[in-house]
């Protein structure tokens, strides 16, 4: 293989980065992933980070949430397509670290904890925020971060949430005008 050979395949990588890049701000990578059957976690990891999501980005007054944008479905489906497997076992073992800690603290499961201890759970997983240093703090900081991005590339975070109208005519400008001065 020539050199000329990896520079094509290099410039694919980047243009196909670029563009998912792009599907992923407009909305259609995130709807494409929800479309798609299959996933990597379990039925159980499932329910687990679909409700952990919904709690981090609860349905309120200005959108439906998390588990209306499918947040936790994303998430599965990008743990699917996760080129290296360390990704997919770093998930796993955060949500066994997220159900070992409900056990510790509540002796039950996390979806069989009442919502109170569900957030017991998710409070002490937060509890160091800022420098996580425990497994289960890191694994907070990483779901937090996963759940954010795949809620604002979804229909319902953007439009909804955010209110982002697009590329829409604006019979006057809005802005200030320093032409003007």
């Amino acid at each position: 293989m020539s050199t000329q050979d990896n520079e094509l395949s290099r410039r694919d990588v980047i243009r196909l980065g670029a563009a998912a890049t792009v599907a992923a701000s407009l909305g259609v990578a995130h709807v494409e992933a929800q479309a798609r059957p299959g996933g990597f976690l379990t039925e159980s990891e499932f329910t687990t980070l679909d409700e952990l999501s919904e709690m981090i980005i609860p349905t309120d007054a200005q959108s439906p949430g998390a588990r209306a944008a499918k947040v936790a479905a994303f998430i599965d489906s990008q743990l699917a397509e996760a080129w290296e497997e360390k990704d997919r076992s770093d998930w796993r073992t955060g949500l066994g670290l997220v159900e070992r800690l409900t056990q510790e603290m509540h002796g039950a499961t996390f979806m069989k904890a009442s919502p109170e201890q569900r957030v017991a759970v998710l409070t002490r997983m937060a509890q160091n925020e800022g420098k996580p240093q425990k497994p289960e703090e890191l694994f907070f900081k990483e779901l937090k971060e996963r759940v954010i991005q795949a809620y604002y590339t979804s229909e319902i975070g953007i439009k909804q949430d955010m209110e982002y109208k697009g590329n829409t005519y604006l019979p006057e400008f809005v802005g200030y005008d320093v032409s003007k001065e």
